[in-house]
């Protein structure tokens, strides 16, 4: 059976469609009351944007969240969990600090900001699954102890996931640093010493001093050391690194996040609702210190029950836009129908992945019916 999405475009000559009421709109006819119980702690899991990153989502659209939810009588807080890598979210003081910068005040928000694996990432528990990969995930303790759960992902390229949007929400964004590890240690990075021009700058960017750059190219000194994190990838400025030596590496990795995404989403026994904001489509993640060029116009608001399904819609609703020519995709990607991230940016990604093995797994579906708003 085809899974709900609704989907509200941008485009309005009026007040009354704002981003901000359709997303209202969208809340209403969604019906978030079969996903929330009076007095329930909710959380809204999203993710702050890292420092120098400006296209992370709108701390706007968090607060028409927040009051929703407790227009139904909950009790709403934003969180997220602290990264792999090094950066402005490394700990909880840097995070909490990186999204008051951002816009992500009580003043704005009107609800309490929760780093959900504490100061250091030590606070999780583990919620077991019946996985390839994995018989228990590790999942933050202030998500997992939520009663119920509303995320809210911006949707956008990622260079090992080929898209992140609720799925990636779910299996990075719930996992602490060791569930990151979990995820990312089994693959590592394959750099092409004739294009390598010896900038170093992936040797300072990597989080255990994995690489090192010697007569002029860079090179991984063990794959012990290194956490598989893919930071080097995304600040190579030719680029001339690649995570995993073949497809079947990436394939791995991608069914990995879909188990912890698996987990995440079933600890929550079906108190989550999804909503994916399709605009400002970067080609890598909010978890970069900047924002590329935009791949293709915004789209629009689209939200789920099903994690899959919205997923897969927001996909389709990319690929079917022209691209942008100021972006990375390469020229022959641009039009409509084109697929924008395996074709146009990550041709080695096998982000089809999430969406099969999610819909195996039972997290959701990727049949759909578009419900326009």
């Amino acid at each position: 059976m085809a899974s709900e999405v609704w989907f509200s475009s941008f485009r309005t000559r009026g007040e009354e469609g704002n981003k901000i009421n359709r997303l209202k709109k969208i809340m209403e006819i969604m019906n978030l009351s079969r996903i929330l119980t009076k007095g329930d702690l909710t959380a809204i899991k999203l993710h702050f944007g890292e420092r120098g990153n400006d296209a992370y989502l709108n701390p706007v659209f968090a607060r028409q969240v927040v009051d929703k939810v407790k227009s139904e009588g909950a009790k709403p807080f934003l969180t997220d969990t602290n990264t792999l890598y090094l950066g402005s979210r490394k700990n909880a003081v840097d995070h909490l600090e990186t999204a008051l910068e951002h816009g992500y005040s009580y003043s704005t928000v009107r609800a309490p900001l929760i780093i959900a694996d504490g100061l250091l990432s030590n606070n999780f528990i583990e919620v077991p699954i019946d996985g390839k990969y994995f018989k228990k995930i590790k999942m933050a303790r202030d998500i997992a102890e939520a009663d119920s759960m509303i995320t809210l992902s911006h949707f956008k390229g990622h260079e090992m996931a080929g898209f992140g949007g609720a799925l990636k929400n779910l299996a990075m964004g719930c996992a602490p640093s060791d569930g990151k590890k979990d995820q990312h240690a089994y693959i590592h990075p394959v750099i092409d010493a004739a294009r390598c021009i010896g900038c170093g700058k992936c040797a300072s960017y990597c989080p255990e001093q994995a690489i090192a750059v010697e007569n002029g190219k860079a090179g991984l000194l063990s794959e012990a050391d290194c956490i598989g994190c893919g930071e080097c990838q995304t600040v190579c400025p030719v680029p001339c690194i690649v995570m995993g030596k073949n497809d079947s590496d990436l394939g791995d990795f991608v069914r990995r996040m879909t188990e912890y995404a698996y987990g995440a989403a079933r600890q929550k026994n079906g108190k989550t609702a999804y909503i994916n904001f399709v605009m400002n489509v970067t080609p890598e993640c909010d978890c970069c210190c900047w924002s590329d060029s935009f791949l293709v116009p915004d789209v629009g608001i689209m939200a789920s029950f099903d994690p899959v399904a919205l997923d897969k819609a927001c996909v389709d609703m990319v690929n079917a836009q022209q691209g942008n020519p100021g972006s990375m995709l390469r020229e022959e990607f641009l039009a409509p129908g084109m697929d924008k991230f395996k074709g146009g940016i990550y041709s080695y990604v096998p982000w089809e992945i999430q969406l099969e093995y999610g819909e195996a797994l039972g997290i959701g579906t990727q049949s759909y019916r578009i419900v326009e708003v």
